[in-house]
């Protein structure tokens, strides 16, 4: 019987995650932890992972960013969304990488699709609706630059 730590079973639990998903170095370091493998046989894998193209960083990061941008998220969502997975802040800038033209008008494509065409009137709503873009990661710039119809 084969303990947990051989190293077929610790690449074959990473290349089963990875065929879900992609994941972060990190990402998948926890999860390969949390089933009892040790540090320096999860390093030992991830290597291999790395070098095999199985596991990659930056492939991550690009369909993470995607995936966000697809829902209506904003720079600063993404990066912490990205930050909580393990990945370099860094690594992430070259994906973000958009002018705050093309930054406000996915805000207002995410205000749009979620209160409709119009522009809030009222105090109250022109909050709310700020309040919302907030939580979805936009800059107070992109908000305001929204908000005032630019």
């Amino acid at each position: 019987m084969a303990k947990d730590s051989d190293p077929p079973d610790a690449e074959a639990v990473a290349m089963r995650l990875l065929a879900r998903r992609e994941h972060s170095r990190a990402e998948l370091a926890a999860k390969l932890s949390r089933r009892g493998l040790g540090e320096v046989e999860i390093e030992r894998v991830l290597d291999q992972l790395e070098e095999a193209g199985a596991l990659s960083e930056a492939r991550f990061v690009e369909q993470l960013v995607h995936a966000r941008l697809r829902q209506g998220y904003g720079p600063h969502r993404i990066r912490r969304d990205l930050a909580a997975r393990g990945v370099d802040p860094e690594a992430a800038e070259a994906e973000l990488a958009l002018d705050d033209a093309a930054w406000a008008g996915r805000a207002e494509a995410a205000r749009t699709r979620h209160f409709g065409a119009p522009l809030p009137t009222r105090y109250e709503e022109r909050a709310r609706q700020a309040r919302y873009l907030e939580r979805r990661g936009y800059a107070a710039a992109h908000i305001a630059r929204v908000l005032r119809g630019d």
